[in-house]
């Protein structure tokens, strides 16, 4: 999942919601008609954007970054 983030950031920057980037990453099957805000790929879709966003900025040469 890693060589996703960037992309999540700029799936993000391109007003797409949380919702539509994990349906473009983990596919629509996976991802719950109810229940969105509670479920645990909204949170991880939402911290893979956080990463992805930190990468764009220049996150990519801190040296301290191994998540």
């Amino acid at each position: 999942m890693t060589r996703w983030r960037p992309h999540a950031g700029f799936g993000w920057l391109e007003s797409n919601s949380y919702r539509n980037i994990a349906h473009g990453f983990l596919g629509k099957h996976r991802i719950p008609d109810r229940g969105w805000k509670t479920n645990d790929l909204r949170s991880r879709t939402i911290r893979l954007v956080q990463m992805g966003l930190r990468l764009v900025r220049g996150g990519y040469r801190d040296k301290d970054d191994t998540s």
